[in-house]
């Protein structure tokens, strides 16, 4: 099978953008400015439940949005990408480029 698959990078992308891949990576933001991970872990299963309900992806929602559900919220939230969560994990077996 691993011979046989060619993997369609657009696919690939588009999939990630579609989903809530990247919660948490937005939790473990929101740990960094200062929120406990049980309340940030909160935070975004609300978030990602009003997000599902409006059809939105987390790039979607507004700054002003992002802030219903804290104040930690700042515009860069929205340097959390895909890219930003592979590189970020360097660690062995780590999804980096450099591993």
């Amino acid at each position: 099978m691993i011979k046989t698959m060619r993997i369609k990078a657009q696919n690939t992308r588009r999939a990630t953008e579609q989903g809530y891949i990247l919660a948490t990576d937005v939790a473990d933001y929101l740990v960094k400015k200062g929120e406990t991970f049980r309340s940030a872990h909160g935070i975004m299963g609300r978030l990602v439940s009003y997000a599902a309900e409006k059809s939105k992806s987390l790039s979607e929602i507004s700054l002003a949005e992002y802030k219903k559900f804290s104040p930690l919220f700042k515009r860069d939230v929205y340097s959390i990408t895909v890219e930003s969560s592979l590189a970020s994990r360097e660690h062995t077996g780590g999804t980096a480029r450099v591993r």
